[in-house]
């Protein structure tokens, strides 16, 4: 799949971009364990041009996570154009658009998929920021705002029309937020379409590597982005890409290997912030994060887990899980998770 000159390879999958995951570390983490390309949290287009340094810190992009997206979001027609300016500086590969945020403080305000309910303004927005940069533009958006307005395959034409690159969709109307079911299959009918010569990109459901394959070979996408699964699990792009490559998982991550990756978004989490506000931002991540699933009298293990508020005090939890608790149910491997064994 190409985006221009940017030739990400057969079947690339990419770290979607989601607000208080997708930072520096855990962009970083991701592209060392297969993702393709990532995406930053989304940046507003008017905090951005106002200079908030909590917005514009957004844009640090490490050396190691290239190729690299920013994604801006707005309403505002000349906002979004100078943010993309602003952005490019930064050093990107591509400049994306948010049309496709759901939460009711940004799509409630009109922007995100707020703008799936004004078309003329949406397109008004992307042919200003294709126009105000050099580095391609992408959009992300959804189906439609409900189920009696998919408009997304005659809105995909549109968005080809006014320059963009690539369109990622997720399979969802913005009134589902992240409800239900992701509709592949209109996914699919958007990349049918002989009239679409850009990268089409699905979004949705995917959370293993086998739903992974179905996406490229039932749904025939140029590429597949991941969000909610790599939350926890960074890990999942190295299965992904094996199974891609060699249809199976041939050289599985130890439990060690999981572990220290957590360690790692730990420490990393608070050396960016500070302990306290760090270790807040990780438990996201700890909570999601299908390591702790399925041991059993977990309970009162992962409430302490995830109240600990000192680096010392969560090291001290996560080695008694890892060399304590895990290691006593070696004798009960077949009844664990995959992460597991």
């Amino acid at each position: 799949m190409k985006i221009r000159d940017l030739d990400l390879g057969e079947r690339p999958v990419m770290l979607a971009p989601m607000e208080d995951v997708t930072d520096e570390s855990f962009r970083l983490i991701c592209r060392e364990q297969g993702a393709d390309m990532v995406y930053t949290e989304f940046v507003s287009a008017e905090a951005l041009v106002r200079n908030i340094a909590s917005t514009t810190r957004k844009l640090n992009i490490a050396p190691g996570e290239h190729p690299a997206v920013i994604q801006i979001y707005g309403r505002d027609i000349d906002a979004m154009a100078e943010a993309a300016r602003i952005a490019e500086a930064a050093g990107p590969e591509i400049i994306d658009i948010n049309f496709g945020c759901p939460v009711k403080k940004v799509a409630g305000k009109g922007a995100g998929a707020g703008m799936l309910r004004d078309i003329p303004r949406m397109l008004a927005i992307t042919k200003a920021v294709v126009n105000a940069v050099k580095l391609p533009v992408t959009v992300k958006t959804r189906l439609g705002w409900d189920h009696e307005s998919k408009i997304i395959i005659d809105l995909a034409e549109q968005l080809q029309d006014c320059g963009i690159e690539a369109l990622t969709v997720h399979g969802r109307t913005r009134s589902q937020m992240y409800t239900g079911s992701a509709d592949w299959e209109m996914i699919s009918r958007v990349k049918e379409n002989p009239r679409l010569h850009i990268p089409v990109i699905g979004n949705g459901d995917i959370t293993t590597p086998e739903e992974l394959i179905t996406a490229f070979e039932r749904y025939g996408v140029d590429g597949v982005m991941v969000g909610r699964a790599s939350i926890g699990q960074p890990w999942i792009f190295n299965e992904m890409k094996q199974q891609l490559l060699y249809g199976r998982i041939v050289n599985p991550l130890t439990v060690a290997d999981k572990f220290n990756l957590l360690r790692r978004q730990i420490r990393e989490s608070i050396s960016r912030i500070d302990e306290y506000r760090g270790i807040l931002h990780i438990r996201r991540h700890l909570a999601a994060s299908p390591l702790f699933k399925g041991i059993p009298h977990f309970r009162e293990t992962r409430i302490a887990m995830l109240r600990a508020e000192t680096l010392d005090s969560l090291n001290e939890i996560l080695t008694r899980i890892e060399t304590e608790i895990i290691p006593s149910l070696n004798l009960q491997t077949s009844s664990l998770p995959c992460d597991f064994i």
